[in-house]
């Protein structure tokens, strides 16, 4: 996003913050009533392109969200989603793909009431790992020939009393409802949100073998203090690297591996 929609989604989450920061208020309900909200939106495109349409006057497009959502949900949902309309949006896209980033949001704040969000971003990394590693599992979750609730009943198969409530319920609904993303991408996505509810950034660390914890902890504090910022370890073993490890934080890569030296050598006495 950029521009009038960045600013927009700003308010947005600021105004979701302040929300949820009330005890009485249920995240986790908020969470699926937005999601309801992002569904209604993507599904309705002439709708969104009202609810966006720059020539409108913004208590218009407010006063008509509050009359299609008032009595569907909560106060609070239709709270939120009156103070966005009334904002300027690059893209009628941007408008259902800021409700949707809310519900997620808003999901993870129940997580981290709960004490619960360090579980629920380890579960959607491990997740996204067996995945990658399973071409069948990803070929069932994102065929489009498939039904919502068929995928729905395989995650909750695979994930039912073995993951946080909140994990199964972000997995399933991006199975459930892609909305032109790729799967990985995804996940991807929801990890990044989950660190950002503690002001941290995700490092994917790969080591032949599992790190001890004092090794977790000096890892963590060096690259805290190379980003500025709280980093989440999401840690795989890859017997392949032969030694050492490799740290990815968003798209740069820090590669101390044996494997990684033994290619450059090669690639040096090819040359």
């Amino acid at each position: 996003m950029n521009g009038a929609s960045r600013e927009a989604l700003a308010a947005a989450r600021e105004s979701l913050d302040a929300l949820t920061d009330n005890t009485s208020v249920d995240a986790a309900k908020l969470s699926g009533e937005l999601a309801a909200v992002t569904a209604l939106l993507d599904r309705e495109v002439s709708l969104r392109r009202v609810l966006t349409d720059p020539a409108q006057a913004g208590e218009a497009k407010a006063e008509l969200a509050r009359r299609l959502l008032g009595g569907q949900v909560g106060g609070e949902t239709v709270d939120l989603v009156y103070g966005m309309v009334r904002s300027r949006w690059s893209r009628s896209r941007d408008l259902v793909d800021s409700v949707e980033e809310l519900a997620n949001i808003a999901d993870l704040t129940a997580a981290q009431q709960a004490g619960a969000l360090d579980d629920v971003e380890d579960e959607l990394f491990r997740f996204g790992r067996i995945v990658t590693s399973s071409t069948e599992l990803r070929s069932a979750l994102t065929d489009k020939a498939a039904s919502a609730t068929a995928k729905s009943e395989l995650l909750r198969s695979l994930l039912g009393g073995k993951a946080n409530p909140v994990t199964e319920r972000l997995v399933v609904r991006l199975v459930t409802q892609p909305r032109g993303r790729s799967l990985e991408a995804g996940l991807e996505s929801l990890s990044k949100l989950a660190a950002a509810r503690r002001n941290r950034m995700v490092a994917v660390v790969t080591s032949a073998v599992p790190m001890t914890d004092q090794q977790k902890q000096r890892l963590g504090a060096v690259l805290a203090k190379l980003y500025g910022r709280q980093m989440h370890l999401n840690l795989d073993v890859d017997p392949s690297v032969l030694g050492g490890i490799t740290v990815q934080v968003g798209d740069e890569v820090i590669n101390g591996t044996i494997a990684e030296r033994l290619d450059e050598a090669t690639r040096r006495l090819a040359g």
